[in-house]
Parts: C-alpha cells; sequence; structure tokens
C-alpha cells in the first residue's frame, strides 16, 4: 500500500490526519470538525 500524499493541500498533514480521526471516532459532521478545529485555532 502507498502512503498518503498530501501534496497541494491548504492544511499540515497533522491537522489533516487529526480532522480525520475526528470525523470517523466520533461520527461528527464536517461542519462540526471545522467548528472544532477553529476552536483549537487552526
Amino acid at each position: 500500500m502507498r502512503p498518503i500524499s498530501f501534496k497541494r493541500h491548504r492544511f499540515p498533514p497533522d491537522v489533516i490526519r487529526y480532522a480525520i480521526w475526528l470525523y470517523f471516532r466520533f461520527t461528527l459532521s464536517i461542519r462540526d470538525v471545522e467548528e472544532l478545529l477553529a476552536q483549537r485555532g487552526v
């Protein structure tokens, strides 16, 4: 399996991984994830 490429993305890979983890772990909507990241200053 090839490693995931984060080229041409706006945010660093760590932020993307954290957002994906939140989305799947807590079954949040995309809007909820955006609000959580905004509260953290991302």
